[in-house]
């Protein structure tokens, strides 16, 4: 079993590729959520890829906001410092997100893709990491392709065979399933928002934190 997904080499073609398989629904997916992003928010961006959505927040607060990118290849960190954030601060941050940790909490938590990447033991412990750093009250935007239960056609079930196939022999991604996600944000998150897309195979939704809950009650 691998210690992490390593994108590395894809990094540079992964824009590319991802337009070439979903055309812009990646991109649409997740920019559907960030105007609902509060004026001077303190953010966290797990696993932000090649940093083209600093550029899109960049278009809807040009300043005040700071933002702290954890990515866990140095490529994709490399292109993200190319990107133009406008006057907002970027503390870029070369780590895996399951190991990073701060004391600091924020205001707005963002996980692109991020959940379908590993095992459901990781994503159970990952999942209250990232909750701790989130202020009560705090928004969740999350994005990620459906889980099983809502799979209904065939080719959702064989495009994302096909994915993880390719990702685990290229990126070294050890999830072969997605982990069902609703559970966890049922306990203590209020939704806000939920869009779909793909042709309902990728989801989008923003959650609120409600009063604080106890993480013992996990799914």
């Amino acid at each position: 079993m691998s210690a992490n997904p390593d994108f590395n080499a894809v990094a540079r073609p992964y824009d590319f590729m991802s337009r070439l398989v979903f055309g812009n629904a990646l991109i649409e997916s997740q920019v559907s959520l960030l105007e609902h992003i509060p004026a001077n928010s303190r953010i966290l961006i797990a696993g932000g890829g090649t940093g083209w959505i600093l550029e899109a927040i960049a278009k809807i607060h040009t300043s005040g906001l700071e933002i702290t990118y954890v990515e866990v290849a140095s490529s994709m960190i490399t292109l993200s410092k190319r990107r133009n954030p406008g006057q907002n601060k970027v503390f870029f941050v070369h780590q895996p997100i399951e190991s990073y940790q701060t004391d600091q909490l924020f205001d707005v938590i963002i996980t692109p893709f991020l959940f379908d990447l590993f095992l459901k033991n990781k994503v159970q412990t990952l999942f209250y990491r990232l909750d701790n750093q989130l202020k009560t009250g705090g928004l969740w935007l999350y994005t990620d392709f459906i889980p099983e239960k809502y799979q209904t056609r065939l080719w959702q079930k064989m495009l994302l065979k096909a994915m993880y196939l390719f990702f685990g022999i290229i990126s070294k991604v050890d999830a072969r399933a997605l982990t069902d996600m609703d559970p966890y944000f049922e306990k203590g998150y209020g939704t806000v928002i939920e869009n779909w897309f793909y042709g309902k195979f990728i989801r989008s939704n923003i959650y609120q934190k409600q009063a604080r809950h106890e993480l013992k009650d996990k799914p």
